[in-house]
């Protein structure tokens, strides 16, 4: 019997997997979840007993959490990466973990197969077929939701065929937990116009009180909450306990997936958001003007390039490389204010800050150069296009 890895969340469409591989294929199903920072312990062993219910030969629990952070959301930071200026790729970034997690597993026990549950118009299947045609290739894939063609109704109506109950209303809505935030999919994101109900978010509003909070960066990473030193995942999920009761973080992203239709995913991330807005604000006063500017083309890019599954291309560590290189002085503590539905940054503090009243003050008062120095400097910054002028008779 050949065995196969299932990558399995427990939800609708890796339950329904479960079944179709071992009973319609006759497979050895040995599942797999990856845990990304978003899930307790409880909801992990809840995760095992499903599977095993489901039939699994074995299930195991591979914990990326750590790793998801130190090479992957530690560059989304650095490089202050929201997709189209609103989504901070927090599933997008979680499966190429995912992924890579899943193909070292198979190598560890060596399967002739490897099975997902993504469907055929998202981008969740090229991002798991790229990287394990990469790293294990000439392993089978079977993808049964995308070459079935299957509805969520169609699954829940195979399941309860086979003496598996799943009630269409907790099929209702898709949710994927992360360290870097969690994705609500449903019959609303499926439109243009709606927006997601009160009750299709994970963490209801329940702070409204006005909260001051700090963030500590070293080089760039977030290793303090309100002055105690945690390190970065603890910051993250401390931040987001505190803060996603505040609504914040709450968006829709509209985007173009890799194979090139428009897609909308609800999102509630308020740690990553915070992050990145604060991360920002610290750079934005200790980096120069050109550091800034080559970073945000790069981290375009870098970010792009990590949301169509591509972080195996070797580019990735190049430019991951110069990333690194630009927060050396990227070190002090943010102050944040917490509101319903919104946050303020009210300021930053750095030995590094370049707004540093020893060289002047803005709109004020100069101390470095004299009013003749910007006369002569003014004039030749400007000489070329005041020659086009007068050469084009525009003067």
């Amino acid at each position: 019997m050949k065995k196969v890895v299932l990558a399995f969340s427990g939800g609708l469409d890796t339950s329904f997997c479960c079944i179709y591989l071992s009973r319609d294929l006759g497979l050895e199903v040995h599942s797999v979840i990856v845990n990304t920072g978003g899930f307790s312990d409880e909801e992990l062993q809840a995760v095992e007993k499903r599977a095993y219910e489901l039939g699994v030969k074995s299930h195991t629990t591979i914990d990326e959490t750590e790793d998801y952070y130190r090479d992957t959301i530690k560059y989304l930071i650095f490089g202050n990466v929201l997709k189209n200026a609103t989504y901070p790729l927090s599933v997008s970034a979680e499966r190429v973990c995912q992924a890579t997690a899943i193909a070292n597993y198979c190598k560890k026990i060596g399967a002739e197969c490897v099975a997902h549950g993504s469907t055929g118009a998202g981008n969740d299947q090229v991002r798991f077929d790229m990287i394990f045609q990469t790293l294990i290739p000439g392993i089978e894939i079977i993808t049964p939701i995308r070459d079935l063609k299957l509805s969520r109704e169609a699954e829940i109506e195979y399941l309860n065929n086979h003496g598996v109950e799943y009630s269409a209303e907790k099929a209702k809505y898709s949710i994927n937990k992360g360290l870097w935030g969690t994705s609500v999919g449903g019959a609303e994101t499926l439109t243009s116009n709606q927006y997601l109900p009160e009750s299709a978010w994970p963490t209801p509003v329940t702070s409204s009180e006005p909260r001051q909070i700090t963030i500590d960066f070293e080089k760039g990473e977030p290793v303090a909450l309100n002055g105690e030193k945690i390190g970065a995942v603890k910051v993250i999920q401390e931040l987001q306990a505190i803060a996603q009761p505040y609504g914040i973080g709450r968006d829709i992203h509209v985007g173009d997936t890799i194979i090139g239709i428009k897609g909308r995913v609800g999102f509630e991330a308020a740690a990553s958001v915070i992050l990145i807005k604060a991360h920002h604000t610290l750079e934005k006063h200790t980096l120069t003007k050109w550091q800034l500017s080559w970073k945000d083309q790069l981290a375009a890019f870098y970010g792009n390039y990590m949301h169509e599954g591509q972080m195996h291309d070797p580019v990735m560590r190049d430019m991951e490389a110069f990333l690194k290189s630009s927060q050396e002085t990227v070190t002090g503590r943010v102050f944040v204010e917490l509101h319903p539905y919104r946050f303020v940054i009210i300021g930053i503090e750095s030995e590094h800050d370049l707004m540093s009243n020893k060289f002047g003050s803005y709109g004020e008062m100069n101390e470095g150069y004299t009013g003749d120095d910007v006369k002569g400097f003014s004039k030749i910054f400007g000489n070329q296009t005041i020659i086009w002028h007068k050469v084009n008779g525009k003067g």
